[in-house]
């Protein structure tokens, strides 16, 4: 029981870390596409996956979330 305490902190960390990473990824990838698009209006395909791709740190980060609060019930 004294445990949940700290899965629910462990829940809160997961959760702003993965957020605060795809965030700064997303402005990082998001910069760099949109001047490559501005450039070369073909890539929008390619500027569209890359900022994609950064979305699977917030999924991974549900993942281990919920796992933790299975753990904790």
């Amino acid at each position: 029981m004294a445990d949940t305490g700290l899965i629910a902190i462990s829940i809160g960390i997961t959760m702003a870390g993965t957020g605060i990473a795809t965030g700064w990824a997303e402005k990082v990838v998001g910069g760099a596409a949109v001047g490559a698009m501005a450039e070369n209006p073909e890539l929008f395909s390619k500027g569209v996956i890359m900022m994609v791709l950064p979305e699977t740190i917030v999924i991974f980060g549900l993942i281990m979330s919920i796992l933790l609060w299975i753990k904790m019930v």
